[in-house]
């Protein structure tokens, strides 16, 4: 029956309404204006984006929206398409969501990339007080689907989860009608600054999907990505303005109809009208950009010994236990794949995402979770020999050493543990911000950074603070706290989201030289040369630099070759068998020689953030990539 009225759809777009009346009968005609008049009921709702609670004036403004939208009968529902809070905070996500609350018609929401990518709870904070990070409903024939964004704990362009992805594909298969119209939601426009943009696109264009909303630009703005229509909205934030605003859009009469309303002030002129009709994008031809992987084909020095796809993001690094290689995902698994095969080998489950890096020592595995814990885990087997409950996410990645775990948490804690025991031997209790780095110990200290604006130097035997650091910014989003710090010749470097690249006394924390270069605008990407003489950092413009250990001020004594677009991953840089291994944002990863600052390689290995990387031996590299790929080449 569905391919019967399938056959009188087609038949609308080729004939009139008079050749419908002359071809079919009467109880046809009828069944067809039914179906057809059910996707075009007129109704109204508010696009409310980019609320920012937490932020100067998010709270109020968003009190106004609230207060505005129950006052208009007309409104059937509303649409939050992502940045509720500034920080992604426990915190302000529970005052967002009581405020939200007190709306009296059914409001839908996503996270946007201020909500994931700097959140205390990895995300999982956000899923638990909104109950999901997706939506999906219909409303008078219409199909509104909503998904993340990312980027995910780790700076990046934006990136709908792989999860989301296989569930849209869930819920298309439960949803088989490909003729409803289909409003799609994401906070993000839908191109490049999504690493995966394509993969959201082709799924909806199976569908009649008619229009594309978002947010994140904090502006009106009319858009079209690869053929579909598409809208931001201006940001519910007042700015410069007396009051905020959100978008009334009414579908009605085959079009859809926006116009902002200012809360307490009135309602303004549309400032768009979008058709709405079915673009029949799976029967077109037109090529739209694509990801280039012919880059693969050029370095016949390079194998590719195995590749394993997640269903889940991987937003951790690696760890290697005689010839498994470990990780995890932000499906709260912590899994095992044979080096030799990829072969998934051993799975342990936990309660929340994971994005903190596994550490091995001897037999054991060390890794927290989003769920407050810290395990520890039998690396043959995966069995569960010990944890221990933080009071709030676990984001840090442990580094051990001689029998002893370290680890940062969100609730303000690092802490030391006894790995064979699970004893916990101390706890540093004044963390400003949360830890979600990995620590370095170097010359009997191990510093860490935290999402507070401040750096530590703690004695890794009592847990007491040598010396604090802090890089006084105006912002905790500038905090240095994602950058693996890099010690050698007395000195600890880091680098951060200010831009500033610094060089600290490793026994009293005294600033060495500070600088901050426009042309080179370093970010969270570091690493330590063999030798221990260089500083390797990424800059945003693409490249990669060695900057002097030795010298009173920032030197740069080498310079490679390697041109990347705007780069933005926090991962660590990597140095072994004299090559330099540079990851990116959209996974290309690159080696580079580290004498001559020569390309040697490179490999992409999806268009997703690479994660830290894991150099084995026999000239092995396992890397992986946020959209769950992992992958483990041979370089000659």
């Amino acid at each position: 029956m569905a391919g019967y009225y399938q056959t009188l759809f087609n038949m609308i777009d080729k004939m009139g309404h008079g050749g419908l009346l002359r071809r079919l009968g009467l109880f046809h005609v009828l069944v067809l204006f039914t179906i057809v008049t059910s996707y075009a009921q007129p109704f109204q709702f508010a696009h409310v984006t980019d609320v920012h609670v937490g932020g100067a004036s998010g709270e109020e403004d968003l009190r106004r929206t609230v207060a505005d939208i129950n006052a208009n009968p007309d409104l059937d529902f509303v649409i939050l398409s992502g940045d509720i809070t500034e920080f992604g905070s426990d915190e302000e996500l529970v005052l967002a969501k009581r405020m939200l609350d007190s709306i009296r018609i059914p409001w839908y929401v996503i996270p946007g990339n201020h909500d994931t990518n700097w959140s205390e709870s990895g995300g999982n904070s956000f899923r638990k007080i909104f109950r999901g990070e997706t939506f999906a409903f219909e409303h008078n024939g219409y199909f509104f689907v909503g998904t993340n964004s990312g980027p995910n704990m780790r700076m990046s362009p934006g990136q709908v989860p792989r999860e989301n992805l296989v569930w849209m594909d869930s819920l298309f298969a439960a949803h088989p009608n490909t003729e409803q119209p289909l409003i799609y939601v994401n906070h993000y426009p839908q191109d490049s600054s999504l690493n995966n943009w394509f993969e959201a696109l082709d799924r909806v264009k199976t569908r009649n999907v008619q229009l594309v909303a978002c947010g994140h630009g904090h502006q009106n703005k009319q858009y079209d990505f690869e053929g579909i229509p598409s809208i931001m909205g201006r940001s519910n934030l007042r700015a410069k303005d007396t009051v905020g605003g959100y978008n009334i859009v009414t579908i009605a009469d085959g079009q859809a109809v926006y116009q902002e309303r200012n809360p307490g002030v009135g309602t303004q002129d549309p400032w768009a009208i979008i058709p709405l009709v079915n673009h029949r994008f799976a029967e077109e031809e037109r090529d739209y950009p694509r990801p280039d992987y012919s880059v693969n084909d050029n370095y016949p020095q390079l194998d590719t010994l195995w590749t394993f796809q997640d269903e889940s993001d991987v937003g951790a690094g690696l760890a290697a236990y005689k010839e498994l290689v470990i990780t995890a995902n932000t499906a709260g698994q912590v899994y095992a794949l044979d080096a030799r095969t990829g072969r998934k080998t051993w799975t342990f489950q936990t309660g929340g995402k994971v994005y903190s890096t596994p550490a091995v020592w001897k037999n054991y595995v060390v890794v927290g979770s989003t769920d407050h814990f810290i395990y520890c885990l039998d690396a043959k087997t995966g069995k569960l020999l010990w944890k221990f409950e933080a009071e709030k996410a676990v984001l840090g990645s442990p580094l051990v050493h001689k029998g002893m775990a370290y680890i940062g948490a969100s609730d303000g804690k690092f802490r030391a543990f006894a790995i064979k025991s699970g004893k916990l031997l101390w706890s540093f209790d004044e963390v400003k911000g949360y830890v979600s780095a990995k620590p370095l110990l170097y010359e009997n200290t191990l510093y860490f950074g935290s999402w507070g604006n401040g750096f530590y130097a703690l004695d890794p035997a009592t847990g007491a603070l040598k010396w604090e650091w802090s890089n006084g910014a105006s912002s905790r989003m500038l905090s240095p706290a994602a950058c693996y710090p890099v010690g050698a010749n007395g000195r600890v470097f880091i680098v951060a989201p200010d831009r500033y690249m610094t060089a600290l006394d490793a026994y009293n924390g005294t600033e060495i030289w500070r600088k901050k270069i426009d042309s080179i605008r370093v970010r969270e990407s570091m690493g330590l040369s063999e030798d221990g003489k260089l500083a390797y950092v990424k800059t945003m413009d693409g490249q990669v630099l060695g900057i002097s250990t030795e010298a009173d001020s920032m030197q740069i004594a080498w310079q490679s070759k390697l041109q990347l677009p705007y780069e933005l991953t926090p991962s660590a840089i990597s140095a072994q068998n004299g090559l330099v291994f540079v990851p990116s944002h959209a996974g290309l990863l690159s080696s580079i020689d580290a004498a001559t600052g020569n390309v040697a390689w490179q490999y992409k290995i999806s268009n997703a953030m690479i994660n830290p990387l894991l150099p084995l031996k026999r000239k092995r590299l396992v890397a992986s990539t946020m959209d769950g790929k992992v992958v483990c080449l041979k370089y000659r």
